[in-house]
């Protein structure tokens, strides 16, 4: 009998990775093909989700919000490892992103939700920080980890644009436990903090930044820095590190904890146990909602396609829609790519009848196995 290991991330507006996993497993075995089940994630939104399916238990908790209110987010933890996703506590689909709230974000949430995981005795804390909405350097979630923001008459406000009023910085009081944890920080991109390649020039834009929201943005992170240089020799240098423009600059607060730098689907895969379960299995599926130019750029599928190339496993690719012609498909790791858009092209049906046309497909790609 075949054996299909289905690790696909989701499929962004119309199903989360167990979902999409579980609609082609149906589809798979309804022709008697042996299925087994590993939605993935790249360190981005669904990462908490892949590692409860992979076995973790979920801790929910209330914490803060991206513009300062209450919200309820939950993040795995097995006793000892704690995965905890930024975009389940402070993320930019949370909101409706424009100038203003460019400016206002925080990152202070995903301080909280750290400051539970160390209480509560986690050794290793694996951070997950796509799908951000804030621009702050981390600078919320150091505060919420015991860092003090000062501004000419007081405690900071939180947000980017208030780091330009930023006087003075305190790391003395951050949390006793910090020092005695593993920090990972998982990410799918590799940007510095600072300058056009940075946190405010490429990502403030989708957060709803104009251009004078920019400007602005850039000047905080840019103050962030010169102050903590002046308590943590060092800081400056870390700024310009792969991953410090991550999610807003949280990268950045991350490494400056002492993080360790590692890409999100790899991280995934190994908390999943994916190579583990690759044993006895003939074809790996995997896929997200989109396959195109930035799937090449630390999404995923290829990061499945690369591990199952590794144990010499094929892999295809299952996405809503494909901009990849044959050639950069193959170079990507995938034996093939077979789209939703091949069964319904109109893009509305298709997301809104994901689930079902995902079942087609599954039944379509067991009869060429």
């Amino acid at each position: 009998m075949t054996r299909v290991l289905l690790a696909p991330d989701k499929f962004k507006g119309s199903l989360g990775a167990t979902a999409v996993a579980a609609r082609l497993a149906a589809g798979l075995r309804s022709v008697g093909v042996e299925v087994d089940e590993l939605p993935v994630a790249d360190g981005g939104d669904g990462t908490v989700e892949a590692a409860l399916a992979a076995g973790m238990r979920e801790v929910a908790l209330t914490a803060t919000g991206p513009l300062g209110e209450p919200v309820r987010t939950r993040y795995a933890f097995d006793g000892e490892t704690a995965v905890v996703e930024m975009a389940a506590v402070t993320g930019l689909e949370m909101l409706r992103p424009d100038a203003t709230t460019a400016r206002r974000a925080t990152s202070r949430g995903l301080g909280e939700v750290l400051v539970n995981a160390l209480e509560g005795g986690a050794r290793t804390v694996v951070i997950g920080v796509g799908g951000s909405a804030s621009t702050d350097g981390g600078a919320g979630m150091l505060a919420a980890l015991g860092a003090t923001l000062s501004g000419p008459d007081g405690a900071l406000p939180d947000g980017g644009d208030a780091l330009r009023r930023l006087a003075s910085v305190g790391l003395d009081g951050l949390h006793r436990r910090l020092g005695e944890v593993d920090l990972v920080l998982a990410s799918d991109v590799d940007n510095p903090l600072l300058g056009p390649h940075g946190a405010a020039a490429v990502y403030g834009p989708q957060k709803g930044a104009d251009a004078a929201a920019l400007a602005d943005l850039e000047e905080g992170l840019a103050c962030w820095v010169d102050l903590l240089e002046r308590v943590r020799p060092g800081a400056r240098d870390l700024a310009g590190s792969p991953g410090a423009g991550a999610a807003g600059g949280v990268g950045y607060g991350c490494l400056l904890l002492g993080a360790r730098f590692r890409p999100g689907v790899e991280v995934v895969l190994e908390l999943a146990g994916f190579e583990r379960r690759l044993a006895g299995v003939d074809l790996v599926v995997t896929g997200e909602g989109s396959l195109d130019e930035q799937s090449l750029h630390g999404k995923a599928p290829v990061g499945v396609a690369r591990a199952a190339a590794a144990h010499g496993v094929p892999a295809v690719a299952v996405c809503g829609r494909s901009t990849l012609d044959p050639r950069r498909a193959r170079e990507a790791g995938f034996r093939s790519v077979h789209a939703l858009a091949d069964l319904e092209p109109d893009v509305e049906r298709s997301m809104a009848r994901a689930g079902e046309l995902l079942e087609e497909l599954g039944t379509r790609l067991a009869a060429t196995l």
